[in-house]
C-alpha cells in the first residue's frame, strides 16, 4: 500500500475502534511491508488480535494487537483519549511479557511509548502527514523490525544522579541567598518543588505551569 493511499483513506475515517482497528492494522502492515498476525502466526501463539491479558489491578482484559517481544497495541476511535489507551496497556504489560513498545492509536495518530527496563521512557508520535515522509515511515517500520531503535540511551540511574546534583546546587544557592531559612526549611521547600514537578509530569497539574509568567 502506498503512503498517499493510506493517508487519504484514513484521514476520512470517523468510525469507532471496534469497527476499524483490524482494517487499520492490516493496512498498516501493507504500508510497512510487515506480515499480518495470521500470515506470520497462524496458530495465534505469539502474534494475534485480542490477546487476553490479566490486569495488574485484577480482572481480564484484551490487548487489540500483541506481538511477542515487539509490541502491544491499543486502539481507540478517532479523536479519543489516547492517554486512557496507554493506561490500559500498562495494566496488561506484565501479562503480555512486557513488550518493549506500548503503542496506542486512534487510526489517525500512532503514539509509541517505550517500555524498556532501566532506561528513560520515550514517547514518539506519528501523524498521518508523518507517514508521507520516507524517514518517518522508516522509523515507524522499526516497530516490527527493530524495537530497540526506540530505546533511549540515557538510563534512569543517570537521570536520577543528574537531578540529585541539580537539586544539591539549588539547595546551596538557597542557603546562600536565603540566610534566614534553616536547612530543614530549605529541604522542605525542595521536596515540595519535586512533588510539583512530578505532579506536572503525570498531568495532575497543567503542563508547563512552572514556566508560566503571571
Amino acid at each position: 500500500m502506498q503512503p498517499q493511499a493510506f493517508v487519504q483513506k484514513w484521514r476520512a475515517v470517523q468510525v469507532k475502534e471496534k469497527s476499524g482497528y483490524q482494517e487499520h492494522f492490516f493496512d498498516l502492515c501493507a504500508l510497512l511491508g510487515a506480515k499480518t498476525p495470521i500470515h506470520e502466526d497462524p496458530k495465534g501463539t505469539f502474534y494475534l488480535f485480542e490477546a487476553g491479558a490479566t490486569k495488574q489491578s485484577g480482572g481480564q482484559g484484551w490487548a487489540d494487537v500483541w506481538r511477542k517481544g515487539c509490541f502491544a497495541i491499543e486502539y481507540k476511535g478517532v479523536g479519543a483519549n489516547l492517554t486512557k489507551a496507554y493506561e490500559q496497556l500498562l495494566q496488561y504489560r506484565e501479562s503480555l511479557q512486557n513488550p518493549p513498545l506500548l503503542i496506542v492509536s486512534d487510526m489517525q495518530r500512532i503514539i509509541v511509548h517505550t517500555n524498556f527496563t532501566n532506561t528513560v521512557k520515550r514517547t514518539v508520535e506519528f501523524t498521518l502527514d508523518d507517514l508521507l515522509n520516507p524517514d518517518k515511515l522508516a522509523d515507524l517500520r522499526q516497530i516490527f523490525t527493530n524495537p530497540k531503535a526506540f530505546k533511549a540511551q540515557t538510563t534512569t540511574e543517570q537521570v536520577t544522579k543528574e537531578a540529585a546534583a541539580e537539586f544539591a546546587k539549588l539547595a546551596q544557592l538557597l542557603a546562600r541567598y536565603e540566610k534566614d531559612k534553616t536547612p530543614h526549611e530549605i529541604a522542605h521547600f525542595l521536596i515540595r518543588v519535586l512533588f510539583c514537578l512530578f505532579a506536572e509530569d503525570v498531568e495532575l497539574l497543567p503542563k508547563g505551569i512552572f514556566f508560566q509568567v503571571s
